[in-house]
């Protein structure tokens, strides 16, 4: 399915929304108490870290000329449509549109968000690092062969289709630099975001147990899956197990956490998305708003 057709496909709006929902539904009546005020508390700045720091992170990468405003506005219209497909494959086709349609070149977007993702895990792997010495160890071989795979592909192309290639050099060691302080404090928004949801349960689990569960589960990322009820989620709930908590608290934690993903996704991504396609259709290349 092409983006333009996601994007206008009822169905996949719908099943991305039931799954969401579903999977709380099911699991959260189980437990015998949930408070809501873990869950406000974590999910505050959570929305800071998801919707400023890291679309200011990527802007720091980007570096195209274009807005903080149109950053933040481009990345939370990706959420939205991330959390509508599997393996959030969608944000990054979002970002890319937005930014050719601003007249970046195609290779010129493809690196912007690949490192963008780069610098990401490579962040959350340094982070989780404060949780033990094994397991950052795995997360950054992990981070390298990506980037193995990323400089290998840029060979390929280059043969290939160089006219996909960047015609831009690559982020300085200072952005790059900025870009890991952003994804660091991003990961800590993480954290407070998934205590908050763990203390919901009426259970509760160290800082720093939480960031090594966190991370764990980021390894079964790369196989895709719905909002909620993905293989990554499912890692997260077996690692909170492993440390102490309940099957239904684990996955009524988990659940919840990505059913409240929702909430600013809809209300910031959501308002904005309806915006920029009405801009979109009166005009073939928008301004770098």
């Amino acid at each position: 399915m092409s983006l333009r057709a996601l994007l206008h496909s009822r169905a996949v709006l719908v099943l991305g929304i039931a799954v969401s929902i579903l999977v709380p539904a099911l699991t959260l009546p189980r437990l015998p108490h949930v408070s809501l005020l873990p869950v406000v508390l974590g999910l505050a700045p959570w929305v800071i870290g998801k919707y400023l720091l890291c679309p200011l992170r990527w802007r720091v990468l980007t570096d195209a000329g274009l807005s903080r405003a149109w950053h933040v506005r481009a990345y939370a219209e990706s959420e939205l449509l991330g959390l509508l497909t599997p393996g959030h494959v969608g944000a990054d086709l979002w970002r890319i549109r937005r930014l050719t349609r601003t007249g970046l070149g195609r290779g010129d977007a493809l690196v912007s968000v690949g490192m963008d993702r780069f610098v990401g895990a490579v962040g959350l792997a340094l982070f989780v690092g404060f949780a033990g010495a094994a397991l950052p160890l795995r997360m950054l071989l992990v981070a390298l062969g990506v980037g193995v795979v990323v400089v290998g592909g840029a060979l390929v192309v280059r043969k290939v289709r160089p006219d996909l290639l960047p015609s831009r050099p690559l982020p300085r060691p200072r952005q790059l630099a900025h870009a890991l302080l952003l994804s660091t404090g991003y990961q800590l928004t993480i954290a407070g975001l998934l205590i908050g949801t763990v203390a919901a349960t009426g259970h509760t689990v160290s800082p720093l147990a939480v960031l090594g569960a966190f991370g764990a589960s980021q390894l079964a990322g790369a196989l895709p899956g719905p909002n909620g009820a993905s293989p990554r989620d499912a890692a997260l709930v077996v690692a909170l197990v492993a440390l102490g908590v309940p099957w239904v608290a684990a996955a009524g934690a988990v659940a919840l956490k990505a059913a409240v993903a929702w909430v600013p996704a809809l209300a910031l991504g959501g308002a904005s998305l309806v915006l920029t396609r009405r801009a979109l259709r009166h005009a073939p290349v928008a301004a770098h708003a």
